[in-house]
């Protein structure tokens, strides 16, 4: 799911360790995580969005919310993909990422 989010423009992963539980929380540059949730429930995908009971590390990484993805054992690859394509109609729906740090 990580290498598979990491193709999404303007996404970016907010925790990176090398050993992690199955969540990845994330935000899309320009748009509000919110919104993220919003569009992909309209597509009956499943996420969370806010500060996730972590407001002073949220605060810390000067965000204002994340989304976030958690997977479990019932969970595939088809999930991932669909995740994917949700997320690519966020970015069509809000137009072209902006650049971050450059890219």
């Amino acid at each position: 799911a990580t290498a598979r989010l990491s193709t999404v423009p303007g996404l970016q992963l907010i925790g990176t360790a090398t050993h992690k539980v199955a969540v990845l929380s994330f935000t899309l540059a320009g748009v509000h995580p919110h919104d993220i949730g919003t569009i992909l429930d309209s597509e009956g995908i499943a996420i969370r969005t806010g500060h996730h009971c972590a407001m002073p590390i949220i605060e810390q990484f000067g965000l204002a919310a994340t989304a976030r993805a958690s997977f479990g054992c019932y969970n595939n690859a088809k999930d991932i993909e669909r995740l994917v394509a949700g997320l690519h109609k966020v970015r069509e729906t809000f137009g072209p990422a902006p650049m971050v740090n450059g890219r």
